[in-house]
């Protein structure tokens, strides 16, 4: 409040005995090209699931997508690499908020960011797939409530999202990063000893083929997460050789998982034959762009709408795949829209719920559930200084 006069000052407030945690100390301010980078990633996995491959896209288009966009299918089926961009830029993005920060606000912070768009997204996709008009099929109201948890990938229990095998990669990501770094607390040397542990481990399992090993390490996504992680380290001091090792070596080893993963597919009628050329090409690329980021060379990109990209990306991810089909099969077949058309359309329907779901949805639960998991009275019912007043 503004001192005028003799409006006499504000008695202070004794603070609560648990308190909002102190922000950690950034290398620069918020990066906007990162959330910028955000959504790219995930366009490029709509993208993949629209045009790049077949199964149920291929019932809501009525023919499979290579039929729909003969000469972009081969391009839209390397947007499933957006999932290892994300990867890199998780690696980067949890490296920086676990700095400085106890373990029980790291864990607030995730399960407030994740959950309340996922649980909505979750209720959103069962009702829709039970409605008699629309002909997909759903799981069972008991697997549905399974999905809740995140935890249906362990547990065998059909998927509501198909996209929830990232969260469920991203959670094991959390929970490894969380008890061996931001539990004792971060430091530079405490950082480069769990990307070199965790590298040399995820080899190891790699040779060994044990299940339970591979299941907690990860080979195949560590090294996107760890890279990522490099490249915080990169984005704290440029001239760190060791974290620019750590970022090579990741490289190396994340193309070699991505055109294993990728090259030869399992089924050909469902997914393009891709070029391990383009795969490490498009690996390439997105080290490099969260490099570019990392480096501080998009300070200049600090326009206001890269932060709503930013927010769009995440429950644009949770809902675009599935009620994707339903909005493809309606414009497509239902209201004969062109497939380019429809295209953008369904795009941009995604879009404009994932506006919905962040303004109605993650604005209000996602501040309430942090402030709950910390213990923290509401911020909104804090009483304003000399007033004795809830803020509305």
């Amino acid at each position: 409040m503004t001192v005028t006069g003799t409006t006499p000052l504000p008695v202070p407030v004794p603070e609560p005995e648990i308190t909002a945690p102190r922000p950690a100390k950034r290398a620069a301010s918020r990066l906007f090209a990162l959330d910028g980078l955000r959504l790219i990633a995930a366009l490029m996995v709509a993208a993949y699931h629209y045009g790049g491959r077949g199964g149920e896209v291929t019932r809501a288009w009525g023919t499979s997508p290579s039929t729909q966009f003969p000469s972009l299918h081969g391009w839209f089926s390397y947007g499933c690499l957006g999932v290892q961009i994300f990867f890199v830029i998780s690696g980067f993005v949890i490296c920086m908020s676990g700095w400085g920060r106890p373990l029980r606000s790291f864990f607030a912070s995730r399960a407030s960011r994740l959950l309340p768009a996922y649980w909505v997204a979750i209720v959103l996709v069962t009702a829709v797939f039970a409605l008699p008009a629309v002909a997909y099929r759903t799981v069972s109201p008991s697997d549905a409530l399974v999905n809740l948890t995140m935890l249906q990938q362990p547990l065998g229990v059909d998927r509501v999202l198909g996209v929830c095998w990232t969260l469920w990669a991203e959670l094991r990501f959390y929970a490894l990063f969380a008890v061996c770094v931001v539990l004792p607390g971060a430091t530079r040397r405490r950082v480069l000893l769990f990307c070199a542990v965790w590298t040399l481990a995820a080899a190891l399992t790699q040779a060994s083929g044990e299940p339970l090993l591979t299941l907690v390490l990860m080979p195949e996504y560590a090294p996107f997460f760890i890279g990522g992680i490099g490249l915080y380290l990169v984005h704290r001091d440029r001239r760190d050789v060791t974290a620019w090792g750590v970022v090579a070596v990741s490289w190396l080893i994340g193309q070699h998982y991505a055109v294993a993963g990728l090259w030869r597919p399992a089924n050909p009628d469902a997914f393009f034959n891709r070029s391990s050329f383009v795969i490490v090409a498009v690996v390439t690329l997105g080290f490099a762009a969260v490099a570019v980021i990392a480096l501080g060379w998009m300070r200049w990109a600090n326009w206001r709408w890269l932060t709503v990209a930013g927010a769009l990306t995440y429950p644009f991810y949770l809902v675009h795949e599935h009620l994707g089909w339903v909005a493809i099969e309606l414009f497509h077949r239902r209201l004969g829209l062109p497939s380019a058309v429809t295209f953008v359309a369904t795009v941009g329907a995604m879009l404009t719920l994932a506006w919905l779901l962040n303004r109605y949805v993650e604005k209000w639960a996602t501040p309430l559930m942090r402030h709950g998991l910390l213990g923290l009275p509401d911020a909104r019912r804090t009483p304003r200084a000399g007033t004795g007043q809830a803020t509305p």
